[in-house]
């Protein structure tokens, strides 16, 4: 039995918010979806979006019928308040505060936020998020305790009980594959692969193994490496 609860996921159209939207789909009878545009470099995982929506509705018809209405807002205060290298042309570098330039302060503490707002006006109670601090690099807002805290403060300021699930919080990026194989099998697996982005600079003319992308930016490497590991079978891309 589904769990009767709407879901809504934070879905930017890369692979580990497609992995959670497979992952709410087969738990939750209702999921909706909410992406954000930012000015981000990559705008082009905007317009991967529908498409990964629509292959996952063709390949999985169990969950079409869960899958809800798709929702996108504009933040564009956020890129015109931040100065890093996802929302500005620039070189990919770490900074003297021991985080990489391509942190967007605030950004997961505004998606959220903004998604609960809509949650409310929706009915749902869930919200799902591909934040992760295993393979991550080093975002505060990524981190477990930050999100567990988002979740007292937008259930107190909302007066209702919201639940944030990171289905990836302890996951490395081969697990990530590994669980992809689990709920949706080979399908999921080349979906993911041939429709979904993640690279920062938002390449998408060349195609590798695991996907779209430059190849070299931070993005690209780690979900490179992942691939490889999970390929492989190495003991990195297993389960608990």
């Amino acid at each position: 039995m589904a769990d009767p609860r709407t879901a809504l996921v934070l879905f930017s159209g890369g692979q580990d918010s497609t992995v959670c939207l497979a992952w709410a789909l087969s738990r939750f009878a209702r999921v909706e979806t909410i992406g954000f545009d930012y000015g981000q470099r990559h705008r082009v995982e905007l317009d991967c979006r529908p498409t990964v929506r629509e292959a996952l509705r063709l390949a999985f018809p169990n969950w079409a019928g869960r899958l809800g209405d798709d929702h996108v807002l504009d933040l564009a205060l956020l890129g015109q308040l931040s100065d890093t290298a996802l929302t500005e042309a620039r070189a990919i570098e770490m900074q003297a505060n021991g985080l990489p330039n391509t942190f967007v302060p605030g950004r997961n503490l505004l998606f959220l936020t903004f998604a609960a707002t809509l949650a409310y006006r929706r009915g749902a109670s869930v919200l799902v998020g591909g934040m992760c601090e295993t393979d991550y690099s080093g975002y505060p807002d990524c981190r477990d305790n930050t999100l567990k805290a988002l979740q007292v403060a937008l259930s107190l300021g909302m007066d209702t009980p919201l639940t944030v699930e990171t289905p990836l919080m302890w996951l490395n990026k081969a697990q990530t594959w590994t669980l992809a194989e689990r709920l949706g099998g080979a399908a999921l697996v080349d979906l993911i692969v041939e429709h979904t982005h993640t690279c920062y600079l938002g390449e998408r003319s060349l195609r590798h193994r695991w996907g779209r992308g430059c190849g070299h930016c931070p993005a690209c490497e780690l979900r490179a490496r992942g691939h490889a590991q999970y390929v492989a079978g190495s003991p990195a891309a297993v389960l608990a």
